[in-house]
């Protein structure tokens, strides 16, 4: 018997006043938003374990542009499953997310490896996001 699983796909869109881009695997949610009035950017990523506590949180792309982008501004989720990150600028994030294969996100030693597939469209939808104001 066969069964059928969850369609894995990035997806791009607009949730209110954000710009969203969004990803789901087994154990790992991740989502971007880009809130154009502030300007800012977000990325969130929920595991099924807690992340560990440390001073340094790294993305490692792997694939046609090999790179990896590291923080120390990160915040946990009080039940620590959540790590967000906030900045004004997310170009290198994206370029990975979409020049690549895989990457994984990491505390030591806890990493989330994820798939890269199917991306690149949906990072090329999220950066061309316009939010109209409503009146």
């Amino acid at each position: 018997m066969l069964t059928a699983l969850p369609v894995q796909a990035w997806e791009a869109g607009v949730e209110g006043p954000l710009c969203t881009l969004t990803h789901s695997e087994p154990g790992l949610d991740i989502r971007l938003t880009y809130d154009p009035t502030l300007p800012e950017y977000t990325i969130t990523l929920t595991l099924e374990q807690p992340w560990p506590d440390g001073p340094v949180f790294g993305i490692r792309f792997e694939g046609a542009s090999p790179n990896t982008i590291t923080t120390g501004n990160h915040q946990l989720s009080d039940d620590r499953h959540a790590l967000t990150v906030t900045d004004r600028g997310f170009g290198n994030v994206l370029n990975g997310l979409a020049e690549n294969e895989t990457a994984t996100a990491f505390i030591a030693p806890v990493g989330a490896r994820f798939d890269l597939d199917g991306a690149a469209p949906e990072v090329a939808v999220f950066r061309a996001c316009v939010i109209v104001p409503t009146a």
